[in-house]
């Protein structure tokens, strides 16, 4: 049967990589998978997946095993195969120009320097479908971005990623249910964000 909607976290598989500032995207689907009792399937085709209904919609949920940089490897033929259009996947991920705790929905754009977004972008071979960016930046004076979004989270910023995450999910929620316009309106608003990747 077909699913009606993708939803796809990026990040890093394994448990070196479990709670970096990297793997946003994983916990994001995860909860969302959590909140309805789904069980993830066994990987298969270079990633991992379970089915969930939201509102009704036939949701597949998705987290591509095929580490960070080649997550459009996983991703492109899963979207051929269930014949969806771009502006039925979303793609969730961390973002370092966004401040933590910020949010950013949009319905197109650049990969803004995303690995992940670079790889899908590229097997797509278009930019134009959501993206769901999760802020952990800034990153600190004379550090590596790619360093930065490898390390794990410091104790004292644990609490605002366990709430962007809660609101993350809702916003995932909120795409399926209500549609990328509404939710944008809902929930862009929450927080300003210092920089932009120029999408719509």
């Amino acid at each position: 049967m077909a699913v009606d909607y993708l939803v796809a976290g990026l990040g890093n598989p394994g448990e070196r990589y479990l709670r970096t500032r990297h793997n946003l995207g994983f916990r994001a689907v995860e909860l969302v998978a959590r909140r309805r009792g789904a069980r993830w399937g066994k990987p298969a085709r270079g990633l991992v997946s379970t089915r969930i209904d939201i509102a009704g919609r036939d949701t597949l949920v998705v987290e591509p095993l095929t580490y960070m940089n080649l997550s459009g490897d996983a991703l492109a033929p899963l979207v051929a195969k269930e014949s969806l259009p771009l502006d039925r996947v979303l793609v969730v991920c961390d973002d370092f120009a966004l401040l933590l705790g910020s949010i950013r929905l949009r319905k197109a754009g650049s990969d803004g320097g995303h690995n992940g977004l670079g790889s899908i972008i590229e097997r797509f071979g278009s930019m134009d479908f959501p993206r769901l960016r999760l802020g952990v930046g800034p990153v600190p004076p004379r550090v590596d971005p790619a360093e930065f979004v490898l390390a794990e989270f410091l104790p004292e910023e644990e609490a605002t990623t366990d709430e962007m995450l809660a609101i993350a999910a809702d916003c995932i929620e909120a795409w399926v249910r209500d549609g990328i316009d509404k939710t944008m309106s809902r929930f862009n608003a929450r927080k300003e964000a210092p920089e932009d990747d120029g999408g719509l």
